[in-house]
């Protein structure tokens, strides 16, 4: 069976950008050429008659480039100033852009309580589910300005799976700072291979997982991994993406070789929230 083939059946995709994909590192700005290209791709998907929601992070950086700081700030209280000041700016250039071919996007601002609390985890079902009905586009990022899980979540990695079993998606895409899962870090070590598809996660799945942190990411590989587990086991395929290309996203989709690709299956006894209530995605 040819799995990529499959992936222009998808009808409802979550696509996760992170920070260091959309802030110039040398400057600390928003990277706008990404940001509009990556806003209409999208809109192409939708006028396809696909459902997508985006989960974006960024506000922290755009925050503490507004205010003019020099580095990523370290106390949470300052992270959650800038994120104060970055979620309303950023939530304007995507709907700005998004208006600009047409199509209304939503902000979602989800916390670590929402995902745990089964009554704001309906709410927050529901209000996903709504939104996709209505042909909105949801923008979804982790409420920085009340949570302190931001770190733990990793850089969205983790809360885009959530997303994805939320609203019952059948494909996550993470666009990061690296071309797919090899076996180990390409940066580091000649020899490492990239993995194409990956069918199981294993424990030597786990080992392989050395990603690097960027300047303005918190994500790493092990967080992709347990974002993985997640998607997988509740019936999404998901694929890591290179963010420095965003076309690649519609080649993924036409069913083209790029990127890595994990594979959903079937998974009745697996329960997300105990699952990321006690760290088991770290495990």
């Amino acid at each position: 069976m040819n799995h990529r083939e499959l992936l222009k059946n998808k009808k409802k995709i979550v696509i996760k950008i992170g920070s260091s994909s959309i802030i110039h590192e040398e400057t600390g700005g928003v990277d706008f050429r990404k940001l509009e290209k990556l806003v209409r791709i999208i809109c192409d998907l939708k006028n396809q008659g696909k459902d997508v929601v985006l989960v974006s992070s960024g506000a922290i950086g755009v925050g503490f480039q507004a205010l003019g700081l020099k580095s990523k700030p370290k106390t949470v209280s300052l992270k959650q100033a800038c994120a104060a000041i970055g979620q309303g700016q950023l939530m304007m250039m995507y709907q700005k852009l998004f208006m600009e071919y047409n199509h209304l996007a939503a902000q979602v601002l989800l916390t670590f309580d929402a995902i745990t609390d089964e009554e704001r985890r309906r709410n927050a079902e529901n209000t996903l589910n709504e939104l996709l009905q209505q042909d909105v586009i949801p923008v979804v990022n982790e409420n920085d300005t009340v949570a302190t899980e931001e770190i733990e979540f990793g850089d969205n990695d983790t809360l885009s799976a959530i997303v994805a079993h939320l609203i019952k998606a059948d494909l996550l895409i993470l666009l990061t700072d690296i071309d797919g899962f090899y076996t180990d870090d390409p940066h580091k070590n000649k020899d490492a291979v990239k993995l194409s598809v990956v069918e199981q996660i294993t424990d030597e799945l786990k080992d392989m997982a050395k990603g690097a942190v960027t300047n303005y990411g918190t994500g790493g590989m092990s967080t992709k991994i347990a974002a993985a587990r997640i998607a997988t086991d509740s019936g999404a395929d998901m694929a890591i993406v290179d963010a420095k290309d965003l076309n690649q996203i519609n080649h993924l989709i036409d069913g083209d070789d790029v990127g890595t690709l994990f594979l959903a299956h079937d998974a009745e006894d697996f329960d997300t929230v105990d699952f990321i209530v006690h760290k088991g995605y770290l495990k």
